[in-house]
């Protein structure tokens, strides 16, 4: 999902409550930028998706009657460069280089932290991911359950051929 032209993520969890931190994040990003007239940093994006996690139960309007029920991945491109951040319901979050959420998580966390090193070509992480996924899940990998996205400089998501390309490499 598309929070900023420069800002995307990933989820796991429940549907609902990603879409509502989703559209916080864009109304968020795009007061900043019509407030500051530049974009919002990851960091400080991620930041206020936690802040309105971390409302839950304080009784004023905007407050959730319950936690949200999600794990984000929010990738983007900044100032700072490219970076990825960890949310989870608690409203906590962190930075990481590489990163998986979900079922299969911990095998997946533990063949990237083997695998991945900064100096990656955006080639070469694109198949890591993808071999990642195609170790841990249970179904094969193809170009209609999988999504790919980069966000450099801009949130591009894959269409199914680019998809496909990369499943070919494997």
């Amino acid at each position: 999902m598309e929070i900023d032209e420069h800002i995307g993520c990933a989820m796991s969890g429940l549907t609902a409550d990603a879409r509502t931190l989703v559209e916080h994040g864009r109304v968020e990003t795009q007061n900043h930028r019509f407030s500051y007239n530049e974009p919002m940093s990851v960091e400080s994006t991620t930041q206020a998706l936690c802040d309105l996690a971390l409302r839950f139960g304080e009784g004023d309007e905007e407050s959730m009657s319950r936690p949200f029920g999600v794990s984000l991945l929010i990738a983007g491109h900044d100032d700072n460069g490219p970076c990825l951040y960890h949310t989870d319901p608690s409203g906590t979050f962190w930075q990481c280089n590489a990163k998986a959420i979900g079922s299969g998580s911990e095998g997946a966390d533990t063949a990237l932290q083997e695998h991945y090193d900064l100096n990656m070509t955006l080639e070469e992480a694109e198949t890591l991911a993808l071999s990642t996924l195609k170790q841990v899940m249970e179904e094969k990998v193809t170009s209609s359950n999988v999504d790919i996205a980069k966000v450099a400089p801009t949130y591009h998501l894959y269409t199914p051929q680019e998809v496909e390309a990369v499943i070919q490499r494997l």
